[in-house]
């Protein structure tokens, strides 16, 4: 190696925090590509989901992971299980709260505590809707709350305040490592994948109450042709009565939804989308071992 060329770095980045606290945000600032659902419903992430960030001498794959919750489902618990095995192969964790925010003498704070390998850089999100008084309390808080944070530092996702900061501090703790996946790789999700969640984000916009955490999108089919990418998606949902709900009178609202999602593909596939969407009912899904494993969540 010439002496002059800087080692590589690479490694695991797990960004950790309860719903709505703007991992989701922040993981899409960080790598520069809309790779995760954001809503400002709780609970929209659902998986794993590992965004690659690639430089000439490093990469950063982040891991936006669903929010921190008591389990309430056997869904909820196959969540809960990608946060915690986010956290043990991280090289590096970011725990992400909001101005509002109080973690105190919860279990994923107690875990911080005991991290003493790996470094914790703690990020106190959505300081533009506060005063310098308010954030330099919450900044107090937090250093007391995780003594053994490397760092712990006041940003805006959502407005790119402080995540150039955050960047360079993570590089700095990253291990020196040849990449983990072919630099041209932005993601480790196939495209059905992000086609589901663009579906899945509609319906959290347009539905209320229990209807889009009852709900899961499948996509069967996802064919790329030269000058057009054919996709036929399930969204499947608990009850008979969800499913007049989500197709709506004369289809209208279904509808609607695959407007959204096929010009939200079109602007990420960057080509024309041919969207075709069905209803199915598999009956309270989200407490079916067997039907979480098929929608890939075990």
């Amino acid at each position: 190696m010439n002496p002059e060329t800087k080692p590589h770095r690479a490694g695991f980045v797990s960004i950790i925090g309860k719903p709505n606290v703007g991992k989701s945000t922040l993981m899409n600032a960080l790598v520069g590509e809309r790779l995760s659902i954001v809503t400002s419903k709780a609970q929209t992430t659902r998986h794993r989901i590992l965004g690659i960030l690639n430089g000439e001498d490093f990469q950063l794959i982040y891991s936006d992971t669903p929010g921190i919750i008591q389990p309430k489902y056997e869904l909820h618990n196959a969540m809960m299980s990608f946060v915690y095995s986010s956290l043990e192969d991280a090289d590096v964790v970011l725990f992400v709260t909001d101005i509002y925010e109080k973690h105190d003498e919860e279990p994923v704070v107690e875990r911080l505590r005991k991290m003493t390998d790996t470094p914790i850089i703690l990020l106190v999100n959505k300081i533009d809707q506060a005063n310098q008084e308010e954030v330099e309390a919450k900044l107090a808080y937090w250093k007391e709350q995780l003594p053994n944070a490397a760092e712990v530092l006041p940003i805006s996702a959502l407005n790119h305040f402080g995540t150039d900061g955050v960047l360079q501090l993570v590089m700095e703790r990253l291990p020196v490592h040849p990449p983990y996946y072919p630099k041209d790789e932005l993601t480790d999700k196939p495209e059905r994948f992000f086609a589901a969640e663009m579906v899945r984000e509609k319906i959290f916009k347009l539905y209320k109450k229990e209807i889009p955490y009852s709900c899961e999108v499948v996509i069967e089919e996802f064919k790329e042709e030269e000058d057009i990418i054919r996709i036929r998606g399930i969204i499947y949902v608990e009850r008979n009565s969800q499913k007049g709900i989500v197709i709506g009178q004369g289809g209208e609202a279904l509808k609607k939804v695959g407007t959204w999602a096929r010009e939200e593909m079109e602007k990420f596939f960057q080509k024309k989308v041919f969207l075709e969407m069905y209803v199915k009912v598999n009956e309270n899904w989200r407490t079916d071992p067997k039907a979480l494993s098929r929608f890939g969540y075990q």
